[in-house]
């Protein structure tokens, strides 16, 4: 059966990609309003480009092929941020701060997880240029207002901060084998491996990395780390950046993880995942990636976050769909030709029949065009 596609593809139908396709004008207009210029990255780019910056990970998670006209290996792009950072450093070359957002698609090698696909629609925004957690903030306050936007509550917003580790395996003196054995066993959260490889660290390093899987809760976790983790200069910067976020934005439903080392490779300030009720995985990911544009001629503080469109559609509720009108086929009746674009122009979507076409398979029709004497006029579909 050769029409059936590959593993974790889909074809989007017509009531899924008509909500894809709203969510999407919502949310680059609500990034529109604060600021946020829209880029198109290409879905190709040389590999080395795709992968600047970005760690091991999007390399396994990256489709390559040869480029017939030069020979050189491509990728199809499985994360657009590394093409927003280079848009910002190599092409914009803005010397204050910089807001864009993007909406395309990217394809991975492997699902992320059970429940997403291999080829997602990324929507994301990114904010580069300033350094300070505020921008952090406007990040995280814009990615909890898109999903308000969509009325798709979040559960919760998990934060964390790659630098508290960083500073930890630093401090320690560890080689880098020993330092990714200890971060897999952190995002497994496996204590009792994690007791067993720390054991000849000297203290207070093994105790801190024993504590990070158990600092885990509410924003009063941050007070427990100041007592617990040792009092490095890295350490303290981190807890008062996430301590700012949290008070700046008490409104939002913030929990603490700083176990949550997803994207280590990459990020390198404040990280964060949004959850929302009923579903397994984070909804939404971003974090700070300063530096990410130095291969492009330009380290610059960043920060952002993305999401699937497309998972996010499934889970959203579905609005009123707006149904059409069915009307006949007009020929050479110049008024009802004027009359189905008078309604058209008004945002309807008319149906017109045509000649011999007897139902319309789609879109869902709830009213007709019928010529009542001599004016044409809107009646309801009796349903059967």
């Amino acid at each position: 059966m050769n029409w059936l596609l590959p593993e974790y593809i889909a074809d989007a139908l017509p009531p899924e990609a008509a909500r894809i396709e709203n969510q999407r004008r919502t949310l680059l207009d609500y990034f529109r309003v604060r600021g946020f210029e829209y880029v198109m990255p290409p879905l190709l780019e040389y590999l080395e480009s795709l992968l600047t910056g970005a760690g091991q990970d999007l390399n396994l998670r990256t489709f390559k092929l040869v480029d017939q006209l030069s020979g050189r290996t491509m990728g199809v792009r499985a994360d657009m941020t590394p093409q927003a950072a280079r848009i910002d450093a190599h092409l914009l070359n803005h010397q204050g701060v910089t807001r864009l957002c993007y909406c395309g698609s990217v394809l991975h090698t492997l699902p992320a997880n059970v429940s997403a696909g291999r080829e997602q629609v990324q929507l994301g925004a990114e904010l580069y240029g300033y350094a300070g957690v505020e921008a952090d903030l406007e990040i995280v306050r814009l990615m909890a207002g898109a999903f308000e936007q969509i009325k798709l509550p979040l559960a919760r917003i998990d934060l964390g901060h790659v630098g508290i580790f960083r500073a930890l395996v630093e401090a320690a003196g560890l080689p880098n084998d020993a330092e990714n054995e200890l971060l897999q066993l952190l995002r497994d959260k496996d204590v009792p491996g994690l007791a067993l490889v720390t054991g000849h660290l000297a203290s207070p390093y093994r105790e801190a990395l024993l504590a990070l899987p158990k600092l885990y809760g509410g924003p009063e976790v941050l007070e427990l780390a100041l007592s617990v983790l040792p009092d490095l200069p890295e350490i303290t910067r981190a807890l008062e950046q996430l301590q700012h976020l949290v008070s700046s934005a008490a409104e939002l439903p913030f929990s603490i993880d700083l176990a949550d080392l997803r994207g280590y490779h990459y990020h390198n300030g404040i990280v964060f995942a949004a959850y929302c009720p009923g579903y397994p995985a984070a909804i939404a990911l971003g974090g700070r990636y300063d530096g990410a544009g130095e291969a492009f001629g330009r380290a610059r503080p960043a920060t952002g976050f993305s999401l699937d469109l497309r998972e996010v559609a499934h889970l959203a509720p579905v609005g009123k769909l707006t149904q059409g009108i069915l009307a006949p086929y007009s020929g050479t009746d110049q008024r009802l030709v004027a009359h189905i674009a008078a309604l058209r122009e008004r945002g309807e979507v008319v149906v017109e029949q045509l000649p011999g076409e007897t139902a319309c398979e789609g879109p869902v029709c709830d009213r007709k065009l019928v010529l009542v004497g001599g004016h044409w006029i809107i009646e309801a579909i009796q349903e059967d």
